[in-house]
């Protein structure tokens, strides 16, 4: 009953991964590095957190135990709250990336974060809500919630893309807090 919902799951660490770089080039400038290493530090610990509270929602997949799915996601909808807040101030405290229209990217990517930090809020919310007594109710939740993470991380992945567009993400692939293969998940089952 968790399967679909594990799998939308997945997509949302495809956004998170947008903010991370790809490629490296050699000769980014020092305040764009400096502004890279800022969040990147930041970055890598609160990717952890959500990549873990999916794998963990994605571990209870096959139970039975509504109550114990709904245990679960809701405590990985509250790691995954806190965390986007915190990569959300990390973006925002670094300040405008040293490049054109530096302050409109960190702008938006600071507004798609806390908007999927207040969405798993209100994920949390729903998924507590969700009658555990009744398993055919509690699946047809799951599935709405579900379809409601596929459209935000829709929704929020375009800000997060021209955040780490050009020399920003050039910059933040040469912090080993933004380097993808530290951080990639383990594929998601359907």
């Amino acid at each position: 009953m968790n399967k679909k919902l594990a799998a939308v799951l997945s997509g949302g660490t495809a956004l998170l991964l947008a903010l991370t770089g790809c490629g490296s080039d050699d000769e980014g400038n020092k305040k764009l590095d400096a502004w890279a290493m800022k969040v990147c530090d930041q970055m890598q610990p609160q990717v952890k957190k959500i990549l873990d509270a999916n794998q963990s929602i994605a571990s209870v997949q096959t139970e039975e135990d509504s109550k114990k799915v709904q245990q679960t996601d809701s405590a990985a909808f509250q790691v995954s709250v806190d965390a986007y807040k915190a990569l959300a101030n990390a973006v925002q405290d670094a300040g405008a990336p040293p490049v054109k229209d530096g302050e409109t990217s960190q702008k938006n990517a600071v507004k798609a974060l806390n908007d999927l930090s207040t969405a798993y809020a209100n994920l949390k919310k729903r998924s507590d809500a969700l009658d555990t007594g009744d398993k055919t109710k509690f699946g047809e939740g799951l599935r709405g919630i579900g379809g409601d993470v596929a459209k935000l991380s829709g929704q929020s992945s375009e800000a997060l893309k021209k955040l780490q567009s050009g020399d920003v993400g050039k910059a933040m692939a040469k912090q080993p807090g933004c380097q993808k293969n530290s951080l990639s998940p383990s594929p998601a089952k359907s």
